[in-house]
Order: structure tokens, then C-alpha cells, then sequence
């Protein structure tokens, strides 16, 4: 995957002025591709998660990525463009798939990134990018120096208990990997309250709970009747039901 963004746009004009407005917005040099994905065999759509660094030198806590949908009718040698910015990679990438990218096409990030740190991270991801419409996004911040992280606060259209849920990216620049977890809040307030503070670990989602509380559950069975193997998506619930206390490490997910 090349990082530089190429739009694919030589000799089509914008179908309208919304696509020449979001196209003139764009400079390839504050661009750098994380994902994408271009249908064949002629080119029709494209669609393109990127990190926009011009962003870095705007309003503090602005979304840094873009996600990018390119619609081109070749027949009429036009063009329509769309964009959304989000905090974090796994909700530009959730905002492509409903606008048409098929999920597996759109769902790696390239080599040469920053890595998820552990598999609760990546299960995270994997639930934001397939979550349809259930999120609706309330707010976000991203923070380029200390503490160096990116979050979402967010309502979840499926929560019985917690409907507030808060999904905090930080990043160990060392390592070159991230963590991302996810808070359960009875309102806004609260959510913000602890953002603020954070002298509590962050509130785990109940769902998360009771299912972990089931594997365990089982784990203990399988042990009393003499097995020696534990369920190995234990360790990762377990992981999920457990306080999660805040890091406040360098973020560096992106470049």
C-alpha cells in the first residue's frame, strides 16, 4: 500500500459544489494512507482512511483522521466527494463500510504503523468497525502531547445499562503498539466528570462482566474435573471485567 494519497481524479471535474469543496480542502502532502481500498475493474469508487497532520497546526483536539469516500461516473468524466473526521481509525473505517466499502477491504492497517498492544484492543476495533449505526458519536478529543491519546465518547443504541460508553486510544511510543478500552457511563456527566479526574480505573461495560464472570465460571468447571486446559478467550474477558487503570504513555499511533 503506497501512503502517499493519490485521488485518482485526472480529467474529472467535481459533480457538484460540495465534492469541489471537500476536494480543495485536501493537500496530499498532510496525507499519509493508512487504509484503503479502490474498486476494479475500472476504478469506480475508492475509499481511503488517512491521517490528516495538517490538523496538528488547527484547533487543539480537532479529529486528526479522515476518512474519505471518491465516487467517479466516467461516462460524464465527474467526481463526488465525501469526508468525515474521526478520533480514532476503527470509526473512519465503521463510517466507509456504511457508506459502501465492503469491511474486509478496508479493515488492515499498512505495515510500518503502530500495532494493537493485546487482543482486547483488537476485539475493541473489530466492535466499532462493525458496528453500524450503533454508535452515535457525542464527542471526541485527541491530544498530541502529554498525556498523548484519542477518545470518543459515544451512545450506544444497543446498551440496556451504561448507554454512555467512552472509547480511550493510548499509545506506547517505545513499542510502536496502542491500547484501546472501552467505559460504560450512566450519562454524559459522568463520562466527562471521570475524563476530567481519572483518579478511578475506568468503568467497565456490564455486558463485559457478566460474560467474563461466565468464562470463569466455566474455567473452574473444566479444572475440578481434571483438565489442564483453560478456554483461552478467558484470559481476554478476564482482561475485559478487570479496572483498567488509565496510562498516561505516549501516544504515537499514528506516524
Amino acid at each position: 500500500m503506497n501512503t502517499e494519497l493519490d485521488f485518482r481524479l485526472d480529467d474529472l471535474v467535481p459533480a457538484d459544489a460540495d465534492s469541489e469543496y471537500a476536494e480543495q480542502q485536501f493537500w496530499s502532502g498532510d496525507l499519509t494512507v493508512l487504509t484503503e481500498h479502490h474498486t476494479a475493474p475500472h476504478g469506480s469508487h475508492s475509499y481511503v482512511v488517512a491521517h490528516d497532520g495538517s490538523v496538528t497546526w488547527g484547533v487543539a483536539g480537532e479529529p486528526q483522521v479522515a476518512a474519505i469516500k471518491v465516487a467517479r461516473d466516467h461516462s460524464l468524466n465527474t467526481f463526488t466527494m465525501e469526508t468525515a473526521y474521526h478520533a480514532t481509525v476503527p470509526f473512519a473505517q465503521n463510517w466507509l463500510i456504511e457508506h459502501g466499502c465492503p469491511p474486509d477491504q478496508i479493515a488492515e492497517v499498512g505495515a510500518g504503523f503502530s500495532t494493537p498492544a493485546d487482543d482486547l484492543t483488537v476485539r475493541i476495533e473489530a466492535q466499532i468497525r462493525e458496528s453500524g449505526a450503533r454508535y452515535e458519536v457525542i464527542e471526541s478529543q485527541t491530544s498530541d502531547y502529554d498525556p498523548c491519546e484519542a477518545w470518543t465518547l459515544t451512545r450506544d443504541g444497543e446498551a440496556v445499562q451504561a448507554p454512555i460508553r467512552l472509547f480511550l486510544e493510548e499509545g506506547d511510543s517505545n513499542a510502536h503498539t496502542y491500547t484501546l478500552r472501552e467505559g460504560a457511563f450512566p450519562d454524559e456527566e459522568t463520562a466527562l466528570r471521570w475524563l476530567d479526574d481519572r483518579s478511578a480505573p475506568l468503568s467497565q461495560p456490564p455486558e463485559h462482566l457478566g460474560e467474563a464472570a461466565a468464562l470463569r465460571t466455566r474455567a473452574a468447571l473444566a479444572r475440578s474435573a481434571g483438565s489442564s486446559e483453560v478456554p483461552k478467550t478467558a484470559s481476554v474477558a478476564d482482561q475485559s471485567a478487570a479496572a483498567v487503570p488509565v496510562q498516561r504513555s505516549v501516544q504515537g499511533r499514528l506516524l
